[in-house]
């Protein structure tokens, strides 16, 4: 059975080896689009690695089947570039180094970007609890939520990433 998957703006057509229902979503970007940004952390719904939008949501892609990502629009780490409060973040991060290994900041880039797309002006409880899902070992919290506060900041001022 061909599936094919609006991802970042393009369609993909996922392979037949990989276009089983029950299979997540997580590989289907990884093996099948060879978009690699999305990380498999736990496979269990507990790290926040693997979080996508799918229809503007944040949703973990380790746990969701390909099935229910067929006909929503999934935007990756790698499609963050294109959207203006993605690309914000991204600044944000790198300017307040926001990030240590980076590993768990692919899932945190896109629930901010959820988190923006609802909050203009996040407070930093609504940061917090908008990624508290998301581990992070290297004990980055702190600069995380002020990269995303200062993200924030400049799409109100409207300063360019």
């Amino acid at each position: 059975m061909a599936v094919r998957l609006d991802v970042n703006g393009a369609v993909h057509k996922v392979p037949a080896e990989l276009a089983e229902p029950e299979v997540s979503l997580v590989h289907v970007l990884r093996d099948g689009c060879g978009l690699v940004g999305t990380r498999l952390g736990c496979g269990a719904n507990q790290c926040g690695a693997c979080h996508v939008l799918i229809d503007g949501a944040s949703v973990p892609s380790c746990d969701t089947p390909l099935w229910a990502a067929e006909g929503k629009t999934v935007v990756t780490v790698e499609g963050l570039a294109h959207d203006a409060r993605g690309a914000a973040l991204q600044q944000a991060f790198i300017d307040l180094q926001a990030g240590q290994c980076g590993y768990c900041l692919s899932g945190i880039l896109v629930s901010a970007t959820a988190l923006l797309a609802r909050e203009a002006d996040p407070s930093d409880a609504a940061v917090r609890a908008a990624l508290d899902r998301h581990l992070c070992r290297c004990g980055a919290h702190n600069r995380i939520v002020r990269a995303v506060r200062l993200a924030a900041q400049r799409l109100r001022e409207g300063i360019a990433a």
